[in-house]
């Protein structure tokens, strides 16, 4: 027995029709000997275009953070220069319901600073207030829940 369990034929043996036929047989497998490593070529190169793809988004999202980790700072250190910093950056749009919703959620800012930019007569900080205010439910409080959302309010620098 020769390879995979294949009898080992000498081409004497064989008539010219198998002849032929081992040649076909042959010249199909090179081809798909070829067909595989041309896929294995793709699926490579697929690979390394997800690797490329993630490590630059693993560098936007790295930027972002530190963008984001700035603007906090700003925002602390002068609420209005932090809000025109993520704005710049594009990390917050001009929408006043953005604005406003980005301050109610309050991920790294400091209440007080809050409080000094919703605390601004400016046109665009009143809006901004309101909005603010309208992010807040108040339906379904019972008394103490109130009282303790107020305290919370009351660092911004609201209430009493």
């Amino acid at each position: 027995m020769g390879k995979a369990g294949c009898l080992s034929v000498e081409p004497a043996e064989l008539s010219s029709g198998e002849t032929e036929e081992l040649q076909r047989i042959k010249w199909h497998r090179k081809q798909l000997l070829e067909d595989i490593q041309k896929l294995k070529d793709e699926i490579a190169d697929v690979f390394a275009q997800i690797d490329c793809f993630e490590s630059a988004e693993e560098s936007r999202m790295a930027q972002k953070e530190k963008e984001l980790c700035i603007g906090r700072k700003k925002f602390n250190m002068d609420p209005a220069k932090g809000i025109q910093y993520f704005i710049e950056h594009k990390l917050l749009t001009p929408d006043i319901q953005d604005i406003a919703r980005f301050l109610y959620k309050g991920e790294g800012l400091n209440k007080t600073a809050i409080g000094t930019y919703l605390g601004e007569r400016d046109p665009i900080n009143l809006q901004v207030l309101q909005a603010f205010v309208d992010c807040h439910e108040f339906a379904n409080l019972n008394l103490v829940q109130a009282l303790r959302f107020r305290e919370g309010a009351s660092d911004l620098g609201f209430g009493g």
